[in-house]
């Protein structure tokens, strides 16, 4: 098939290329992805640094790429489409493009993020689903990462509270990844939307998800850190927030509770404002 547009160069580029590289979304930023596209068909780039890429650039099917994201019921969108979420684009390695399964206008209507540990205390449970309700009354939807945890209850706050929640995977769009919450992610997908940064049938590796928090992130006007451990991945999170200069919270917890770690930490380090109601959070991100 004859590439005549640049979202058909971004898919393409899309399906070949981990995302959040800084070296591609600057090539993409300068030239265009249907030139970086073309560029890497007709080896333009260095063919021993980039052989194994250019080999899987020169077997893509558009055809078929449009396909496999059509069965599952998702749309590809890119920095072109009317849809896409600005906020994307204050990223240092924006996303070549996403898989979106749901209400695509949910993803420009302010949000607030809300992660955590994927072992929550009850305490944290409960405050995560409060929040999201909190918030969905005031007419902002949540933003999550769709795992098992405070994530889930973020979630399941939300959508009890009647609210549109996002989640953003680190799979294809129809990878059941927790299984467990696979009826989760259906709902989601009624009236908010689950969002990938990779093409449908794609299984997790660990950078994905350290990519998908700066997408979280960037979809936010705020993230709030609920429950996490020292060393966590919503700590992430936070400072890929921090780094786009939005508003980052965390809920105290027992100073002696392992799972409040990662919060005390980024209020010790002043890398987050400690909150403790819903008018707490409302108050300080309407002061920033």
């Amino acid at each position: 098939m004859q590439i005549v547009k640049e979202c058909q160069g971004r898919l393409a580029l899309f399906s070949v290329i981990e995302g959040g590289q800084s070296y591609w979304s600057t090539e993409i930023r300068e030239f265009g992805a249907l030139e970086v596209y073309k560029r890497l068909l007709n080896e333009g780039y260095d063919p021993v640094r980039f052989q194994k890429l250019i080999a899987r650039v020169k077997k893509v099917d558009l055809d078929s790429l449009d396909e496999e994201i059509d069965k599952v019921g998702a749309n590809f969108i890119t920095p072109e489409s009317a849809i896409w979420p600005l906020s994307l684009n204050d990223l240092s390695a924006p996303p070549i493009g996403l898989v979106v399964k749901g209400d695509l206008s949910a993803l420009c209507e302010r949000s607030l993020a809300i992660v955590g540990t994927r072992h929550p205390t009850a305490y944290g449970v409960r405050i995560a689903g409060d929040f999201a309700a909190g918030f969905v009354d005031r007419e902002w939807n949540i933003v999550s990462g769709g795992a098992y945890g405070i994530d889930s209850a973020a979630h399941k706050g939300a959508l009890i509270a009647e609210g549109r929640t996002i989640a953003v995977l680190a799979t294809g769009i129809d990878v059941a990844y927790p299984a467990g919450n696979i009826r989760l992610f259906a709902e989601i997908a009624e009236n908010g939307a689950l969002v990938s940064e990779v093409l449908p049938g794609t299984h997790a590796i660990p950078i994905r998800f350290l990519n998908r928090n700066r997408i979280i992130a960037a979809l936010s006007q705020a993230t709030l850190v609920v429950e996490a451990a020292f060393r966590s991945g919503s700590l992430r999170t936070a400072r890929d927030a921090a780094e786009l200069l939005r508003p980052v919270m965390a809920i105290p917890g027992p100073i002696n509770a392992p799972t409040s770690e990662g919060c005390h930490r980024l209020i010790g380090e002043r890398a987050a404002e400690i909150v403790t109601s819903v008018s707490d959070a409302i108050e300080l991100i309407s002061a920033l």
